[in-house]
This record gives C-alpha cells, sequence and structure tokens, in this order.
C-alpha cells in the first residue's frame, strides 16, 4: 500500500521507518507525476513487506522538499535508516524503477 506523507509525518513515516522506503515526490500540476501514481501501487504490492512506498505532495509540503533538495519533478528518493540512499529524476517505468532499487538494495 502506498501511503501518504507530509512535513509533520515524515520523520516518524519514512526517516524512522524499519524498512527501506520509496518516497515518490509530487505536484498535482506535474503530469509525469500523476502517471507514475499506477506504478508506485503496483511496486507497493510487488515489495510487500520488503519496502515501504510513500507519496509527498512538494507543492502542501515544502519543508521537506527543501531539506532533500527536491527542485524537479517528479523527485525518487530512495531512502533507508534516515539517510538517502539515492535520488533519481524524472519519470520511469516500473522496470526501470525495480532495476534501480534492485541495484541500491539487493532486492
Amino acid at each position: 500500500m502506498v501511503f501518504d506523507v507530509d512535513d509533520a509525518t515524515f520523520e516518524a513515516r519514512v526517516l524512522k521507518n524499519t524498512l527501506p522506503v520509496l518516497v515518490d515526490c509530487w505536484a498535482p500540476s506535474c503530469k509525469p507525476c500523476l502517471s507514475m501514481h499506477p506504478v508506485f501501487e503496483s511496486l507497493a504490492a510487488a515489495y510487500d513487506g520488503r519496502l515501504a512506498v510513500a507519496k509527498i505532495n512538494v507543492d502542501e509540503n515544502a519543508g521537506t522538499a527543501k531539506a532533500f533538495g527536491v527542485r524537479s519533478l517528479p523527485t525518487l528518493l530512495l531512502m533507508h535508516e534516515g539517510k538517502v540512499l539515492d535520488k533519481k529524476l524524472g519519470a520511469m517505468s516500473e522496470s526501470q524503477i525495480t532495476d534501480w532499487i534492485g541495484t541500491r538494495l539487493d532486492m
């Protein structure tokens, strides 16, 4: 299941999550962002119990966006134990994201 986070819940739900977390930084005005939402739902199901998938609307949560250097959309953050393992910019296919996750997390 994909879950929403905001500035207030980001630390508890992402930084302190026991699982690695894929964070989708998006905005409603970003058409590529919107087209990727089904991909994240599929990834959340495929990696259930091994990877958490979160979404954050950066238009409404500028503090988190600024803290993690989000300047273009979509931005994907792969995080674990409170640290950014890697960052990707731009729309990606499900297979591209799966390959990326696999190389960073040995999944």
